[in-house]
């Protein structure tokens, strides 16, 4: 691990300031970035904590929506009493991610900021990866990757992100709040984490001196309706192989709305508006969720190690959509 200063930041103002610094980064939970540091993956020059900031506050919004402040950790979110009960799809997923001793120290704003567990990225034995070094090519295409992204991947890079808590909240169309030297900005949770294209050293729209402050959830429509399914490798502190996030608002016998989105698969968690616009009007049936999940599906490249995780998303979908259907709880 290289050296670095250790700075803690009174006020987000100060915190914004601070970070603008050359390799200057936050500091939350660390459960992440610190891990990355010992393995030379990430060398910031300086940390700027922002544990102090009191940015920790779960509470209700006018609109009937949340905001949920960007160092709640994920274990007292996933048991907080109006996320169990208003929005149990983010509890399901926060609960699904890592271990206790993990969810207790892990922040919401670094559960949106996690970097991949792509192999070639995570050992910096591999020269080849553009995370790391842009231009430097993904050793993961070459080599084994069956863990790898089947969906919105490049020829610059084929890794998925590895955050649970993101899949939630893009199903329930979440927002995250950001202030940095130019001000305050809101950006939607679907143009947060971006796919790799030719840059994918760039992993969100957040700059480099801007602060997630806060996530905001719209009012609640899949309060009663919503399942989180997570396929691993083995049942506890593993990666999605394959997650979905399934909401459905149910009235009169058919799908009013639905929220639907995957992990594992790319490098963003991803949504399919396609397969939510076929949902939308029909009755929560065996065909309109294989429907649904052929629609999702579409476009998928395989690797040469994954192509597995094509069926498996497919039956995952399926089988999510009909959890929650009717109403099970994970």
């Amino acid at each position: 691990m290289n050296p670095f200063s250790y700075e803690r930041a009174t006020d987000s103002s100060a915190a914004v300031r601070a970070v603008s610094a050359h390799g200057a980064k936050f500091l939350g939970g660390g459960t992440n970035l610190v891990d990355l540091m010992r393995d030379g993956v990430e060398n910031p020059t300086k940390l700027i904590d922002v544990n102090h900031l009191r940015l920790d506050e779960v509470m209700r919004l006018p609109n009937g929506g949340v905001r949920v402040g960007a160092s709640v950790r994920n274990s007292d979110l996933a048991n907080h009493e109006i996320i169990r009960t208003h929005y149990p799809l983010l509890s399901q997923a926060l609960l699904n991610g890592a271990s206790p001793q993990l969810r207790n120290m892990a922040t919401t704003a670094g559960n949106l900021m996690q970097r991949t567990r792509c192999y070639y990225f995570m050992d910096t034995a591999f020269p080849a990866c553009n995370k790391r070094e842009p231009g430097s090519g993904c050793a993961a295409i070459q080599g084994f990757n069956r863990i790898h992204a089947i969906l919105g991947a490049s020829e610059s890079c084929i890794a998925t992100n590895p955050s649970d808590m993101s899949v939630a909240l893009a199903a329930l169309e979440a927002t995250v709040h950001v202030e940095g030297p130019g001000g305050k900005r809101a950006i939607p949770i679907a143009d947060f984490h971006l796919l790799p294209g030719s840059t994918p050293h760039i992993e969100t729209s957040l700059k480099p001196d801007e602060l997630i402050t806060a996530v905001e959830l719209p009012a609640p429509k899949f309060a009663k309706h919503s399942y989180y399914l997570k396929v691993r490798d083995r049942q506890s502190y593993a990666f999605a192989l394959v997650s979905v996030a399934a909401g459905l608002e149910l009235e009169g016998g058919t799908i009013k709305s639905a929220g639907l989105a995957l992990g594992g698969v790319a490098l963003k968690p991803w949504r399919s508006l396609e397969a939510e616009k076929a949902l939308k009007g029909a009755a929560p049936t065996a065909e309109a969720f294989q429907k649904a999940a052929k629609l999702a599906l579409d476009g998928a490249k395989l690797q040469k190690d994954n192509a597995f995780k094509i069926e498996l998303a497919k039956q995952s979908i399926v089988h999510a959509l009909t959890l929650a259907a009717k109403g099970a709880q994970a």
